[in-house]
């Protein structure tokens, strides 16, 4: 009887995470066409959709690898928060192509504070790619400036788009190459992005995107509102904002 009532309580318990899993994921926002799109490998860049051991909550992460090489260096990336981690997949496809290993991360609820160790994993199955970047978006670039002050021997640079790291998180006494990237037009940072210099390292390069916001940070899907809560819209494309981040990103990352 005693086993019966624990089995009972262990169902019930299990049936309230995955109905607060489902939840979650309905609040979140859901990747664009475009971003479905470059989820298909072509004659360019293989996608390869894998699964993190022993995880219970969104436990894919996402493959790009360029067709024909075999990168030496490698770059994760942390989704923003209740953000789909596959709206990241054009830029990951786009850096990947330039010779990099790119993974996308994605955290249960689509929160990178419940899953910020999860870099962990990809950098063991991965081992023969000796110099690793970490970036993120939003939350996500915040917690990978977590993930490198927990463990900054494992991580060679950061790219921070739209985000910062909080005090309890400050890189300025590490000696980590760090660029901060984001628009002009951020809404859910504008506040903050220009007082992070005090929390990063010495160096720091900050790139603003004129005319950028925080939602063409990736291509995920805000409708019925033009932009999600708090940032304000953009007087460039998403295209062109993304193509400016890449090629930051990317300028950076070779620099490493």
């Amino acid at each position: 009887m005693k086993r019966l009532y624990v089995a009972l309580v262990i169902f019930l318990a299990m049936g309230l995470l995955f109905s607060l899993t489902d939840i979650a994921r309905a609040e979140s926002y859901p990747p664009l066409p475009e971003a479905l799109s470059a989820m298909e490998s072509d004659d360019n860049v293989t996608v390869e959709t894998k699964q993190l051991p022993f995880a219970l909550f969104n436990p894919e992460y996402f493959v790009f690898k360029p067709v024909g090489a075999e990168p030496t260096r490698g770059f994760v990336f942390y989704p923003g928060g209740l953000v789909d981690a596959r709206a990241y997949a054009p830029p990951a496809r786009a850096i990947a192509r330039a010779g990099y290993l790119v993974v996308i991360v994605s955290m249960p609820f689509d929160l990178a504070p419940f899953g910020w160790k999860r870099g962990n994993h990809i950098l063991r199955e991965f081992d023969s790619i000796k110099t690793w970047a970490f970036g993120g978006h939003s939350v996500g670039g915040a917690f990978i400036c977590k993930y490198a002050k927990r463990y900054p021997k494992k991580v060679s640079g950061l790219v921070i788009w739209a985000s910062t790291p909080s005090s309890a998180f400050r890189l300025d006494k590490r000696d980590i190459p760090v660029i901060s990237i984001y628009g002009s037009n951020d809404g859910e940072a504008e506040d903050v992005l220009p007082e992070s210099a005090e929390f990063l390292p010495p160096g720091t390069s900050f790139v603003i995107i004129p005319g950028g916001n925080h939602t063409q940070c990736g291509y995920y899907d805000t409708s019925p509102d033009p932009v999600q809560e708090g940032d304000n819209p953009a007087t460039i494309s998403r295209d062109e904002q993304q193509r400016q981040m890449v090629e930051a990103t990317l300028t950076f990352l070779d620099t490493l």
